[in-house]
Formats: C-alpha cells, sequence, structure tokens
C-alpha cells in the first residue's frame, strides 16, 4: 500500500480535506491518513469543525505527504519540522491550494516553480521572493514537490498523482468513480475570463461527452457545432468559456490523452495507436507525444506501459 499522509494546517475548507480522501479512496492500492498539529475538532473555514484523528506521527513513513489549508496564515513550527523530515526521508511532498504557503513557510519551495490559488499568487511571490510562483497553472510539478491551485485544480493534481503512480487507465477510472473529468493538463490557465453562459441548457457538455466516444473517427468544428445545435462562431466562443482551450485544442487534448492510455495498457502497434486515438498516422502519434508528453510513444510505452510480459507484443 502506498501511504499517503494529509496534513491538514486551519484554517481549512471542509472540501479541500474530503479531495484526497475521494480521489485516493477511489483508487486502488492507498492507504489515506488525515492528520494535524493538534488532533480532535479542527476549525474550517465557513462550516462545522472537523474532526482530525491522527497527530503529525502519522507522517512518519509516509509515501507521499500532502499539506492541505493554512489559508496562507503561518502554521506551527512542528508542522515544518515533520514536513523537512518527511522530505529528507524521501517522501513525495504535495500541497494543495494554500497549503503551498505551508511549503514555503518550511522552505521546501525555495528555488521551485510553485502555484496555488490565483487570489493568493500575489501575497505567496511577495512573502516568499525565492520561490518561483506560477499563478495561472492548475498544478506544477518541479524537483519532486508538487502544487496545485484551489478547488478542483487540487482533484486534477491529486489524479495526476495517480496518473504517476498507477497510470492512466487508473486515473480515468478513479476520476469516473467520483464523477469528475479525468485530469486536466498542469499548464493548463487556472483562470477563465469569458464567464459562463447563465442560461439553462447551454452547457456544451454532451457534445464533449459525444465527441469523447468518437475520438477514432475525424471531427471537425462543423460536426461539433452539429451536435451542439449551434453555429461554429458561438461554439468556439462557449467552448472556450467552459474549458479553456479552443475546440480543436481540446479535441487534440484528448486524442493524445486517449494515446497514452493505450500505450500504458495495450500493446497495440503504433499506427493502430494512432488511429485508435484520432491521431491519424504513427508519424502524427509521435509529434503530438513528443510536443505534449516530451517522449516519443516508444519511450512513453517503455517508461509506463504495462506490457511487459509480452514484449514482442510492444514493439
Amino acid at each position: 500500500m502506498h501511504r499517503i499522509a494529509a496534513v491538514v494546517v486551519p484554517p481549512v475548507l471542509s472540501f479541500d480535506v474530503s479531495i484526497p480522501l475521494m480521489v485516493f479512496h477511489n483508487a486502488e492500492h492507498y492507504d489515506v491518513r488525515v492528520c494535524t498539529a493538534r488532533p480532535g475538532p479542527t476549525p474550517t473555514v465557513g462550516g462545522p469543525d472537523i474532526v482530525v484523528p491522527d497527530g503529525l506521527d502519522a507522517m512518519a513513513g509516509a509515501d507521499t505527504v500532502i499539506a492541505v489549508g493554512s489559508g496562507g496564515e503561518q502554521a506551527p513550527a512542528e508542522v515544518f519540522d515533520a514536513l523537512r523530515k518527511a522530505a529528507a526521508a524521501g517522501a513525495r511532498i504535495a500541497s494543495l491550494c494554500t497549503g503551498a504557503f505551508v511549503l514555503a513557510q518550511a522552505g521546501l519551495l525555495d528555488g521551485r516553480r510553485a502555484t496555488t490559488h490565483w487570489g493568493l499568487a500575489d501575497d505567496l511571490a511577495t512573502r516568499f521572493p525565492a520561490v518561483d510562483v506560477q499563478p495561472d497553472l492548475l498544478f506544477v510539478e518541479d524537483g519532486g514537490i508538487f502544487t496545485s491551485a484551489g478547488a478542483a485544480a487540487a482533484i486534477d493534481l491529486c489524479l495526476h498523482l495517480v496518473r504517476v503512480d498507477h497510470g492512466a487507465a487508473a486515473a480515468n477510472t478513479a476520476a469516473r468513480l467520483a464523477v469528475v473529468p479525468p485530469v486536466r493538463p498542469g499548464g493548463q490557465s487556472q483562470f477563465i475570463e469569458t464567464p459562463l453562459p447563465p442560461e439553462r441548457g447551454t452547457s456544451l457538455a454532451a457534445t464533449r461527452a459525444w465527441a469523447l466516444e468518437r475520438l477514432d473517427r475525424p471531427l471537425t468544428l462543423a460536426d461539433l457545432a452539429g451536435h451542439a445545435r449551434t453555429s461554429v462562431r458561438t461554439l468556439t466562443r462557449r467552448f472556450h468559456a467552459e474549458t479553456g482551450l479552443s475546440p480543436l485544442q481540446w479535441l487534440l487534448h484528448r486524442r493524445v490523452d486517449r494515446a497514452r492510455e493505450l500505450l500504458e495498457t495495450t500493446g497495440l502497434p503504433m499506427d493502430q495507436v494512432a488511429g485508435k486515438s484520432g491521431l491519424g498516422s504513427a508519424d502524427s502519434l509521435r509529434k503530438h507525444m513528443v510536443g505534449r508528453v516530451g517522449l516519443t510513444p516508444t519511450a512513453y510505452r517503455a517508461s509506463f506501459g504495462r506490457q511487459a510480459d509480452h514484449p514482442a507484443e510492444a514493439t
């Protein structure tokens, strides 16, 4: 079992505490413990107290330690000591939302790229000039330390960690069980300036779901607009408002995600992976994998594939 210790630093949102419990309990092979410097009733922001059962000794021997909360306020010194010991022992370190302030206070983000909720990014950069704050990203990894923006971006980071540990299929299963979309790329923007349309029935979620079932087929803007029963211009505007991406950018991201899952879970030849993911040819697959992931399909399969018992099929 991969042991995860989520260290809660009040003030904290109860939603943030629930995220690692929800995501990792929906994936296999994880044991999640929630701890804090002072076990027992723990205040939350705008809600009832939650009961955190474990003290900081739960971090000893953890494979992953996730800092949750603080609201940017000063954390107890004993939390810093426990985090430094965990990092020195080789634990993977992460933070959700304002948990980045806890890692920064412990000195673990010095000289590293990091992010937090966009509304507090300037404060993080001002208070901790040694941290290279990335205010517009969903989540960031630098030197084995992971930080995320707030709310749904914390879910994205936890799903990303599942993917790192167990591959795309496990992460997608965890996402489905949590009834959330598959993990978004960490480099996607936190803040989408165009507001969502307020009218009922205007979401393009159904069109995106329809497209996901047809990634192996050619899909044009006209096809998407036809399914959404709108013009191409309106489709493009609403798509960007809801996802932060153009329709064709979104399709490309999903196709590369599908290719990654096929490379991880099957021994299909590269031209078939390309065809089933809608990327056309093996050359196109290679181009987009290198551009998006930084690895060729062959190198990606060698690193993350689950077909080691069928080496002949994985060539």
